[in-house]
């Protein structure tokens, strides 16, 4: 399993850090991952839904450690270059290996403009502009 796109929106929010798209294998998309900070460093959170009991359950989720860390390696990889305002479309060394023994491929442009926070309206608006329904 590849992951072949990272696309990073960057927030503007008090420990929301930024919203990440990722693709695997130019076929899987999976959308709201969120970066946080948090008391120990920066983390990744999964996409979840709130359920009636008030409780939040992630809708898709790694289901193993190994896997967990080769998403969060390579998303705050990504939204440090986007931090640092390294274009994505640079080529990269294909020869990097995640900690499952996979390549790395390039992945896609991250930034529309500038890797500049966004509010959470500018950044769902960019979801649902971006969005392989509107395709």
């Amino acid at each position: 399993m590849l992951i072949t796109e990272v696309k990073v929106f960057p927030v503007d929010e008090e420990k929301l850090r930024a919203f990440v798209s990722i693709v695997f294998d130019n076929c899987f998309m999976v959308n709201d991952i969120k970066v946080i900070q948090g008391r120990d460093g920066l983390f990744i959170s999964m996409p979840s839904r709130k359920k009636r009991n008030g409780k939040f359950k992630d809708v898709a989720h790694p289901l193993n450690n190994e896997t967990r860390k080769m998403l969060e390696d390579q998303i705050l990889s990504e939204y440090d270059r986007a931090l640092s305002g390294e274009r994505s479309d640079e080529v990269r060394d294909s020869s990097r290996q995640t900690p499952l023994g996979k390549e790395v491929l390039p992945a896609a442009d991250q930034t529309e403009e500038s890797p500049e926070t966004k509010s959470l309206e500018e950044v769902a608006e960019m979801h649902l502009r971006d969005s392989f329904w509107n395709s």
